[in-house]
């Protein structure tokens, strides 16, 4: 049981170190970079064409 509520701190802590980072500049430049790339037509056709064959792995 305590290993089960140190997971849950740990991933706590984790989600908070990811939330500051991508309120830092360096995160902001990072997510404006991957909102370019995914405006970008060529890309949301792979990742349309990755998510399809994901999908089709499940059934």
């Amino acid at each position: 049981m305590t290993q089960d509520i140190r997971s849950e701190d740990d991933m706590s802590a984790l989600m908070q170190r990811i939330s500051a980072f991508l309120r830092s500049p360096k995160g902001q430049q990072l997510v404006d970079r991957g909102r370019r790339e995914l405006a970008k037509p060529a890309n949301q056709a792979r990742l349309k064409q990755a998510a399809s064959k994901l999908s089709g792995r499940r059934r």
